[in-house]
């Protein structure tokens, strides 16, 4: 029995380019590596167009093509005959078309040359094996479904997102054996993503920024859309994809704090949170093992994260018994010994304890407002809700989810300092714990 094209779903990953066969209108034979042929469903697959070359001007003039394939695991080889039908320049395939492309194109510093000017739509009419050697595949390490129900329900028990964020990652090295992997929110404008919680990596990175459009994580942000590349596509790290991002600002280079990812990954997949088509952050993992991440694992992760996102949502609700803090919370407690420098840049709300930078944007303006309250009232207890309510931060109209910027400030400063903590008292109420008297530093702007 032939294979269906289901089944030979491996060779389609890119890892190995195919080979597409056509012929002009006169019947004279061409033969071309294609970077990628993409599955589009069980009978059909999309060639990417970039460039019009001989390829594609002969599967306009004679619609029937041959392609090559080999699977990258098992050296397996099949000859598929295809039938062009039309090219799509827009809807989801088009749209997961051109957002592969542009991830590749940012990690690999082509996100200039690289644009995806349609999608050939062709029809599979015959799949034949090839006689060849192969190799066996490899098992799947998991169940992936038994394995996903297990870790949604070890979620289902996190009652606040700092547990939800931990979990999530413990989660997905004990259920689906992904070591290295990272959360990262978005703003509330949407125009970069920060980390909250990483695991496997040699820094943790909380705190460091991917603006929309960098890399696979910026660009599945981006479009909204799930983006695995399975092999290595150059020697072109995050980090400098990130510099390269951010070289038009020297202050945001100066202020960067280094992504955690692997140094030279060979696998990579970046999954947004969505909830009700809002971007909500992107669940980023990575390998040093060539074709870690498979098609399952794109849909298991794809189904985690609608999980995480609504759990998300659900726990950035204030508490109902929230309220402005009291007079008894506020009182004033004993200043603490030694003073810590504390200096704040409003062009970007930076904050520096001494030299030392620890957080912007934001988290620093929370932060920068903590401290002045302390200073000013004695104030050590404190609420979300007054924070959304207070006029000197002024934060976005739209839910810039403050409740992940506090897990970011709260990670950041027991990475940094013992002078400073934030410590969680209830649902919505937190301490500032003060352990070196603040000397607060407000630098002026630049001239």
């Amino acid at each position: 029995m032939k294979p269906g094209l289901d089944a030979i779903r491996h060779c389609l990953e890119g890892a190995i380019p195919g080979v597409v066969a056509t012929c002009d209108a006169d019947g004279v034979p061409n033969v071309s590596y294609v970077s990628q042929i993409h599955y589009a469903d069980s009978a059909h697959v999309a060639l990417s167009f970039q460039f019009f070359n001989k390829t594609r001007g002969n599967m306009l003039a004679n619609p029937q093509l041959t392609a090559y394939l080999i699977d990258p695991e098992t050296g397996g080889r099949y000859r598929l005959a295809l039938l062009y039908l039309r090219t799509e320049t827009e809807g989801p395939l088009f749209q997961r078309m051109k957002a592969k492309l542009a991830g590749i194109a940012s990690q690999t510093g082509m996100a200039g040359v690289f644009r995806l000017r349609g999608a050939d739509i062709c029809r599979v009419l015959d799949i034949e094996p090839v006689p060849a050697a192969e190799a066996p595949r490899r098992p799947p390490a998991c169940n992936r479904l038994s394995a996903l129900h297990t870790l949604i329900e070890r979620l289902e028990n996190c009652h606040d997102m700092a547990g939800l964020f931990e979990e999530t990652l413990v989660g997905l090295e004990d259920c689906l054996g992904i070591r290295h992997a990272m959360l990262m929110m978005a703003d509330g404008p949407g125009r970069k993503l920060y980390t909250v919680a990483s695991r496997g990596y040699a820094c943790s990175g909380i705190g460091s920024e991917i603006p929309l459009g960098a890399g696979v994580i910026g660009v599945a942000a981006e479009h909204r859309t799930p983006i695995r590349i399975t092999h290595m596509a150059a020697e072109y790290g995050y980090g400098k994809a990130v510099c390269e991002a951010f070289a038009r600002d020297d202050r945001q280079l100066e202020t960067a704090i280094p992504f955690p990812g692997l140094p030279e990954p060979h696998s990579q997949i970046a999954v947004p949170l969505l909830a009700g088509g809002r971007l909500l952050g992107v669940l980023y993992a990575d390998s040093d093992t060539d074709l870690r991440f498979t098609y399952d694992d794109e849909d298991a992760l794809s189904v985690l994260c609608r999980f995480v996102a609504q759990a998300l949502t659900r726990l950035r609700e204030p508490a109902e018994a929230e309220a402005e803090t009291d007079s008894a919370a506020a009182r004033a407690e004993p200043p603490a010994a030694s003073v810590l420098p504390v200096r704040y840049f409003a062009a970007n709300q930076s904050i520096f304890l001494g030299d030392d930078y620890l957080i912007k944007g934001v988290a620093g303006a929370i932060l920068w407002r903590l401290l002045q309250l302390y200073t000013q009232e004695g104030r050590r207890e404190f609420s979300n809700r007054e924070l959304r309510l207070d006029r000197h931060l002024h934060l976005p109209d739209i839910d810039d989810n403050l409740e992940a910027r506090l897990i970011l400030l709260q990670r950041r400063l027991a990475e940094k300092t013992d002078a400073l903590a934030l410590v969680k008292t209830g649902r919505g109420r937190f301490r500032l714990a003060v352990r070196q008297t603040p000397q607060l530093l407000e630098q002026p702007a630049a001239s």
